[in-house]
């Protein structure tokens, strides 16, 4: 396994975050356990989850199998850094209480004591905001951030979804409490999606954070649908599907599938590399909902990608450019 620093902080975790969307809905809490095992096995030692995860009237649950997990011992606890996130209602579905979302101190108060009791744990390692609350200043947030750090309850602070202003505001707000501030950000990003690269990424590198993409795969998109059509018989679906509805879309993701079949390159574990090669990149979420999937993301840990492939992904795929070179002249 690979390790990084996570941003500007001192904490080693792996090149690969294991995401945990799917334990629950997907994937039960037996074969949830077997992939954590795996991951473990494998050196992954950082697990990302959301208070809200499990989703409907089932929001939680995906934490608590991750305490159950934890509750096996074994050194499990301590051998991985917990990431977790806060931000939507977990009021049950048609008792939506005000002061039951977002970042208010309140909310962050209750949220936090939730989320430990459900993940079986004294703490969380890296307590994510989920969204932007537009409504409630960063005064209010570091001041609740402070105290739990205080208590020992978390140890550190990151985004998610955060445009590169935000960012901003957060540092320099943190900066002038004596605060560390945000240490991470996680953003969708991957071949098909880079506007990431005009603000929200030089905002983390300027200010010390590490990026975490999710949708490394854009839904499916860029792992083989085209050809998982015409092979398997697997028709797209969700976000894959409604894009590949675009004719430009799929012309593109045609040419990537057929660009990396020259190369004998396979497209999921290509996409996840490609994004190990990106500056200021800790490491891209990943979803397995198998074993399998989880063995394939691990391979591409040890994929280097030829710099024609590079070029040719970056002809394919062309991002936007820095900033404000991406928009003015």
């Amino acid at each position: 396994m690979k390790y990084t620093q996570l941003g500007r902080t001192g904490l080693k975790v792996s090149r690969l975050v294991l995401g945990t969307m799917n334990f629950g809905p997907q994937t039960n809490e037996s074969d949830s356990h077997t992939i954590m095992d795996s991951a473990l096995g494998a050196g992954l030692n950082f697990f990302d989850t959301a208070n809200v995860y499990g989703w409907g009237e089932n929001k939680g649950r995906t934490e608590e199998i991750l305490g159950t997990w934890f509750a096996q011992g074994g050194g499990r606890r301590d051998k991985v850094v917990l990431a977790t996130k806060m931000y939507g209602n977990m009021a049950a579905d048609g008792e939506a209480w005000p002061n039951h979302d977002k970042l208010s101190a309140v909310n962050i108060r209750r949220a936090v004591d939730a989320s430990l009791k459900r993940l079986q744990t004294d703490r969380i390692d890296v307590y994510q905001f989920h969204h932007v609350d537009r409504n409630t200043p960063f005064e209010e947030i570091w001041q609740a951030i402070d105290v739990l750090v205080q208590q020992g309850k978390i140890l550190y602070a990151g985004s998610s979804n955060f445009p590169g202003y935000k960012i901003a505001q957060a540092n320099e707000q943190a900066a002038r409490r004596g605060s560390l501030g945000l240490v991470s950000e996680q953003c969708i990003y991957n071949l098909a999606e880079r506007r990431a690269e005009m603000e929200v990424i030089p905002a983390a590198q300027e200010y010390g954070l590490g990026v975490i993409p999710w949708s490394p795969l854009h839904g499916g998109l860029l792992g083989g649908v085209i050809k998982k059509e015409a092979t398997e018989g697997r028709r797209a679906s969700g976000r894959s599907a409604d894009a590949l509805a675009n004719s430009t879309v799929r012309s593109q993701v045609q040419a990537y599938e057929d660009l990396l079949e020259k190369h004998g390159l396979e497209p999921g574990e290509t996409a996840l590399a490609w994004l190990l090669t990106r500056p200021g990149i800790t490491g891209p979420i990943v979803g397995p909902r198998t074993t399998e999937q989880l063995e394939s993301a691990l391979r591409a840990l040890e994929l280097e990608l030829p710099e024609a492939v590079l070029t040719g992904l970056d002809e394919i795929f062309p991002g936007p450019g820095p900033s404000p070179e991406a928009f003015a002249w």
